[in-house]
Formats: structure tokens, C-alpha cells, sequence
């Protein structure tokens, strides 16, 4: 019988890990752990987001620093990144995507300094993760592999290939899975032979947006399937694999919604009062 990854479980344990380490951060410093959060315009999907990020932000422990605006210009965001990167009460910036069309969203996330890039989107947060160097990693990434620690699932020797080739998902993906030594193709829409090659993989983590996309016929029995599509169909919030015919083949999968979607924050609030400690430790050196 295929095990249900529980991301809600594995996600409250997450939080109350940083709770406990927050909590100590203020008795050592009595100063906050500080997440300023950057919203513009009005995206119903991103205002859902930020509040579940700030509620998380409470729950915690974390101090929120709100930044909304209906519009603004690029220049003027940037002064807010640059004020906020030396804003010593602050040690996580987030800028919650997607930006309004006249903002490039490369310069504004290549803006927040790299010690408070907790969304680890940022250029150099991610040629970091490639080369193997510290740094904060992608939220989401970084919650598929707490889930693969904390059921104990080996990576080391798999054929793991994940579908979609996003930068905030897929590429850091990739690099997280062969640092844990597994063996890792990145599937794409120009890939050739795309079920041949999915069929063959020990895991397979979905991540390119589209309904139900990855059906039974494409996973081998006993896969571990990671299920990161959030999409909506008939009403219905799905997620990119057909997950009631997929379960009767796998060894174990994520369930949309409550399997990956819940670790993002969780691992942004571990980033958070990560980037506290470490801005801790070097003030005392």
C-alpha cells in the first residue's frame, strides 16, 4: 500500500523547530526575528500567499514587516530592497511574485543582499546551490527534500528525473537531488520520448504546472512520486499528477493540496531565523 507523504504534518514540525529557535534567538539577543514582506498590485493568488506567510510569521514567533503597494516604479523598489538590505532588524527579505510588468524581476531579487535572499531566488543564491557553496536554497526544493528526510527515503544511487525546468523550482531541484547522489534528468515540453523516459525513473518530482499531466502509464511500480503542481481544474484544486491512478503503482507520493505547498512557508521561516543566527554569530566575531 503506497505511503502518503503528509506535508501538513511534516510542515508543523518544521515551524515549531523555528518557534523554539526564535524563541532562543530573543532570550540570547532580546532583539526579533525579522521578515520584511514586498507585495505590488493586487493578485488574488499572491494576497493569499502573503497572509498565509505572515499568519506563519506569527505562529513562529517572526516579526512581519508589511510592504503593499498598489503601484510603484521599479526605482523606487529598489531604494525599498537597498533601505531594507542594511535595516539591521530585518534578515529576510521577500518579494512575493509575480511583479507588475514594468518591474524587472531579475534586478529587484538580484538586489536583496545574499544574506537575507531567504526566498533563495537571487543569482547568486542559486550558483551557490550549483556549486556546492552555503547559502539559502529555494523554499520549495528545500521542503520535497525535508520530505524525503523524514520518511527516510534513500536518494543515493536513484534515477530521479524531474519534469519542469522553472528557476524557483526545478533547476535547484536538480542540484539538491545530486548532491543526495542521485542520478537526475530534467524533463522538459522539447524533451523527446518524455514517457520512455519518466517510466524508468525510481523517483519522479512533477513540477512544470499542468492538471493531472503525469498519468499511471508513465511511472514504474514502486516509484516515489512528488506531486509540486498546484493547478485548478473543474473547481478543483489538483496537482500535476493523476494522483487517484498513479497511488495504486507507487511506493509513496505527495497528495495535492497538503503534501509539498505547506513546506514552502515552513522552509521560509527556517531560512529566516537562519539568516538571525548567523547575523548573530558574525556581530560577536
Amino acid at each position: 500500500m503506497a505511503v502518503l507523504i503528509d506535508g501538513k504534518a511534516v510542515s508543523a514540525k518544521v515551524k515549531d523547530e523555528v518557534k523554539e529557535r526564535v524563541s532562543a534567538y530573543k532570550a540570547r539577543t532580546g532583539k526579533d526575528v525579522g521578515l520584511a514582506v514586498i507585495m505590488v498590485g493586487d493578485n488574488p493568488a499572491s494576497e493569499i500567499y502573503v497572509r498565509n506567510k505572515i499568519r506563519a510569521c506569527d505562529y513562529t514567533g517572526i516579526r512581519s514587516y508589511s510592504y503593499k503597494y498598489d503601484d510603484i516604479t521599479e526605482e523606487a523598489l529598489l531604494e525599498l530592497v537597498y533601505s531594507l538590505n542594511d535595516n539591521d532588524d530585518i534578515h529576510g527579505i521577500l518579494v512575493q511574485l509575480p511583479l507588475p510588468r514594468h518591474i524587472n524581476e531579475d534586478t529587484i531579487l538580484s538586489a536583496i543582499a545574499p544574506t537575507k535572499d531567504v526566498d533563495g531566488f537571487s543569482a547568486e543564491s542559486i550558483g551557490n546551490l550549483a556549486l556546492g557553496k552555503p547559502g539559502f536554497r529555494s523554499c520549495t526544493p528545500s521542503g520535497v527534500m525535508r520530505l524525503f528526510e523524514e520518511y527516510n527515503i534513500d536518494l543515493t544511487g536513484k534515477s530521479a528525473v524531474v519534469i519542469g525546468r522553472s528557476n524557483i523550482v526545478g533547476k535547484p531541484l536538480s542540484f539538491m537531488l545530486l548532491e543526495k547522489n542521485a542520478t537526475v534528468t530534467i524533463c522538459h515540453s522539447k524533451t523527446a520520448n518524455l514517457v520512455d523516459v519518466v517510466k524508468n525513473a525510481d523517483v519522479v518530482c512533477a513540477c512544470l504546472g499542468r492538471a493531472k499531466f503525469v498519468t499511471a502509464d508513465m511511472i514504474k511500480q514502486g516509484a516515489v512520486v512528488i506531486d509540486v503542481g498546484i493547478n485548478k481544474l473543474d473547481g478543483k484544486t489538483v496537482g500535476d499528477v493523476d494522483f487517484e491512478n498513479v497511488l495504486k503503482k507507487v511506493q509513496a507520493i505527495t497528495p495535492v493540496p497538503g503534501g509539498v505547498g505547506p513546506m514552502t512557508i515552513a522552509m521560509l521561516m527556517q531560512n529566516t531565523v537562519i539568516s538571525a543566527e548567523i547575523a548573530e554569530k558574525n556581530a560577536t566575531r
